[in-house]
């Protein structure tokens, strides 16, 4: 069985647990492709799982590190990652803390975290598996829906306006922010790998299909929409109004940028305040 397994995937044992393989996810589903690339990623730069931890709020995409990372998951309550994640990061600096989840877990019951997390530049990253809805909970519209697209709960099209979460997180101030489909693996693998090497909040958002819920509502098959990924993914390094306008899908690293970490500000707040109590005793 083992033989097996590894043959479907050489990770098996080292980095995925052999007892949840073959995964469970959906067929034509990304997540294990996001999964790939970032243990690849990871295997590249530091060998090992070591020191690292991976948190995950509800949904589709928080399944990708728990159950099947064989490290350190913590699996927590919907749209709590990254709080969640900060305190473990605050609680021990050395430790790699990567959040992974959908965009229904980040962007909308976790927005208001989402947000804060990149003003305050806190040393962690985050990948955000973007589906267009919210995928395990019956396929509702989502903060990230394109207009005019049907969900369970707009099946006569979404007349919202979807965030462009990219854009949200380079103004909001993250370090690293970059966005790829999952036809574009090798791309998100070096993202990834760029990301890991940095400091301060880092975001990568993967476009990926639903084939379950989105893909249902909206096209014939999850090829259909592999399809328009590779049709009307268009790559910019500063995206402009009218890239965005355009319909197109904007990838790319959109920022990367050494600004002080949270973490480097709040040690030097701390030595600043024990020196200042001491030169009261």
């Amino acid at each position: 069985m083992e033989t097996k397994l590894n043959r479907i995937h050489p990770f098996v044992g080292k980095y995925l647990r052999k007892e949840v393989m073959p995964h469970g996810m959906c067929p034509g589903c990304g997540n294990m492709t996001v999964a790939n690339a970032l243990i690849r990623a990871i295997d590249k730069k530091f060998g090992s799982f070591n020191k690292f931890v991976f948190v995950s709020g509800i949904g589709c995409a928080a399944w990708i590190p728990s159950p099947h990372f064989l490290a350190d998951t913590v699996h927590v309550l919907h749209g709590r990652a990254i709080p969640t994640a900060t305190g473990i990061k605050l609680a021990n600096p050395e430790l790699n803390v990567i959040v992974i989840s959908g965009d229904g877990d980040l962007a909308a019951i976790g927005g208001n975290h989402l947000f804060h997390a990149a003003r305050r530049n806190m040393d962690i990253m985050v990948i955000l598996v973007n589906n267009f809805n919210y995928g395990m909970t019956g396929g509702q519209l989502a903060p990230t829906t394109p207009t005019n697209a049907r969900t369970i709960t707009t099946p006569y099209g979404n007349i919202e306006e979807p965030f462009n979460l990219a854009k949200l997180m380079v103004e909001a101030g993250a370090n690293f922010v970059a966005r790829w489909t999952i036809i574009h693996v090798l791309q998100l693998e070096k993202s990834f790998e760029k990301a890991l090497d940095m400091e301060g909040f880092r975001f990568i958002e993967v476009l990926s299909p639903c084939t379950t819920r989105y893909v249902r509502w909206n096209l014939r098959s999850a090829m259909e929409l592999l399809d328009y990924f590779k049709n009307n993914s268009v790559y910019v390094k500063v995206a402009t109004e009218e890239d965005i306008k355009s319909g197109k899908i904007i990838v790319g690293e959109f920022i990367s940028r050494r600004r002080e970490g949270y973490l480097s500000r709040y040690k030097k707040i701390k030595e600043n305040a024990l020196k200042s109590w001491g030169s009261l005793s």
